[in-house]
């Protein structure tokens, strides 16, 4: 095979896809916007669930897949079948897949207006280089991101935007007239905030709640 080749359309995609499919022992890394950045992304994901082959299966996804609540109960099955799940810090645009650190297929990027007419284009690679590189920047974004579990714990805290900027001007270090200010809001309601944060976070002090939220993921937004 080419170290780098073009695929066009799904017919395309799963002929040189599904042999890689065919072993349980394979590594797989999913990077994704959502759960269909793959054409029949869902479907492999329940057969390797059915084969018992998740257990050697890492999914990183953007924050978007958490929106709809099937897509949620989705992602529990993925992760009680043995997936290991997490969701990215930041939105992810491109889907990714690496198989055995051995070969690696890239989907277009998402186009920021509706698409053009025409079969969805994937870029496979067989290159060491361009996968050492892609499975180095996904271990980074991978370490960065918070495990499926505790983001739908329902223990978790839940805290509104604004709240989560008030959590972010706490960490800055800002007094609180400068960070009123920045928010847009005033002192009095600023530090009535912090107090219901603290409380959420049942933190005794301001340091505290920002050591409780960085173990909670809540930071990584």
């Amino acid at each position: 095979m080419p170290q780098v080749m073009e695929l066009r359309g799904e017919v395309e995609f799963w002929a040189r896809i599904k042999p890689l499919t065919e072993s349980d022992d394979a590594e797989w890394v999913h990077i994704a916007h959502d759960l269909d950045t793959w054409p029949g992304a869902r479907e492999a994901a329940r057969r390797q669930m059915r084969r018992g082959g998740a257990a050697r299966g890492r999914k990183l996804y953007s924050p978007a897949v958490l929106a709809d609540e099937r897509d949620r109960e989705a992602l529990r099955e993925m992760a009680a079948h043995g997936f290991q799940v997490r969701i990215s810090t930041a939105p992810l645009s491109q889907g990714t897949v690496i198989i055995d650190r051995r070969t690696m297929i890239l989907t277009a990027p998402a186009p920021s207006a509706p698409a053009a007419p025409g079969p969805r284009t994937y870029t496979m690679s067989a290159s060491p280089v361009l996968i050492g590189g892609a499975y180095a920047l996904f271990e980074a974004a991978w370490e960065s991101a918070t495990d499926l579990t505790t983001i739908l714990d329902s223990t978790r805290p839940r805290i509104d935007d604004q709240t989560s900027k008030v959590l972010r001007a706490l960490g800055s270090g800002a007094t609180d007239e400068a960070a009123a200010r920045e928010l847009g809001m005033s002192l009095r309601t600023y530090r009535r905030r912090v107090a219901e944060l603290l409380t959420s976070l049942d933190a005794a002090s301001r340091f505290q709640a920002g050591v409780r939220a960085g173990e909670l993921g809540l930071t990584r937004r």
